[in-house]
């Protein structure tokens, strides 16, 4: 990790929602900062789930990494090529990049990373935001009832899906990349439907696109279930959403949470930079973690180390 240099900085951190999301102020952000500082940052996170800076363009590459070792071991996206050799995974509008779908980042693997850190680098004039749901508070509003037949359920994650039904208006480059790179190596994972927090404590519904099934259902009772929890994932109460201006750097826990880019700037130009912390295996309520169908082990990626191996909890499994 990169050493502290700086002084300490006087952070301000700012709540723009009621249950989720805050704005901090007060530090430019890089790889010297203090350990003060970091672990104020770090304190915001896991608190508001999502935390935004303004005005830090003097990010590039390098030092957008930098300050991600601070958090962990960064670590690259298990199929899609980075932008730059390293770990920035390219976010570009123009190569079909809009995630206009709920999700958790990397979820078909089982130790999905704990953090993404996304810098804004050139911003429409018009649309391009990111919305952002609270995992936590979805799961602690369900009614008992719900909440105790969540906690039993499994579910099937994979990065193959029919992405063409859920993107009609997809651009054949956008098509051309899932088929031939985001599915490279095809990803089954079984996690429990609800995970418990490993610094908060707290229970989060971990869902998303990446779910195929909840196991041990026909794929109509699975499709009602999912479609129900993730109805209380995306209350409008239960959101944030961010209006991007080029330097912002948005940071979300992502064990905690699920977000959305909406896809409503036309043909303008969209491009971020995603870092990635490396993240464990989840645990259910009762205590069994989540386990990797298939491939039988998770890949090398292009650069760095495997989601998982920063923790030595990269858990595999047999097929279902």
């Amino acid at each position: 990790m990169a050493t502290a240099t700086h002084t300490a900085t006087a952070l301000s951190v700012t709540k723009i929602g009621g249950r989720i999301g805050a704005e901090i102020g007060g530090v430019r952000l890089g790889g010297g900062l203090s350990d003060d500082d970091v672990a104020g940052i770090r304190a915001a996170l896991l608190a508001h789930k999502v935390v935004f800076f303004r005005g830090q363009g003097h990010l590039d590459e390098a030092a957008h990494e930098a300050f991600a070792e601070l958090l962990g071991a960064p670590v690259a996206h298990p199929t899609v090529p980075s932008a730059d050799g390293r770990y920035a995974l390219g976010i570009d509008s123009h190569h079909g990049a809009r995630a206009n779908q709920w999700h958790t980042d990397v979820t078909f693997v089982p130790a999905y990373p704990a953090f993404s850190i996304l810098r804004a680098v050139t911003i429409p004039p018009y649309g391009g935001d990111t919305l952002w749901a609270n995992t936590a508070t979805a799961y602690a509003g369900l009614p008992e009832p719900l909440r105790a037949l969540a906690d039993g359920l499994r579910a099937v994650h994979s990065n193959e899906y029919d992405y063409a039904a859920l993107r009609p208006d997809a651009l054949p480059e956008a098509l051309a990349q899932y088929r031939e790179v985001f599915t490279s190596t095809t990803f089954l994972t079984e996690h429990p439907v609800v995970r418990v927090h490993p610094e908060t404590g707290e229970r989060t519904l971990l869902l998303g696109n990446f779910v195929q099934r909840i196991q041990g259902l026909t794929g109509r009772d699975s499709r009602a279930l999912l479609d129900l929890f993730q109805a209380h994932i995306e209350s409008p109460e239960n959101t944030v959403r961010w209006q991007w201006q080029a330097g912002d750097v948005a940071i979300w826990d992502n064990r905690a949470t699920q977000h959305y880019g909406v896809d409503d700037s036309d043909d303008h130009e969209r491009t971020l930079r995603r870092v990635t912390v490396d993240g464990d295996v989840p645990v259910g309520p009762d205590g069994v973690p989540s386990r990797l169908i298939s491939p039988e082990t998770v890949p090398d990626p292009s650069f760095g180390i495997p989601s998982g191996a920063s923790t030595g909890s990269a858990s595999t499994g047999s097929a279902a």
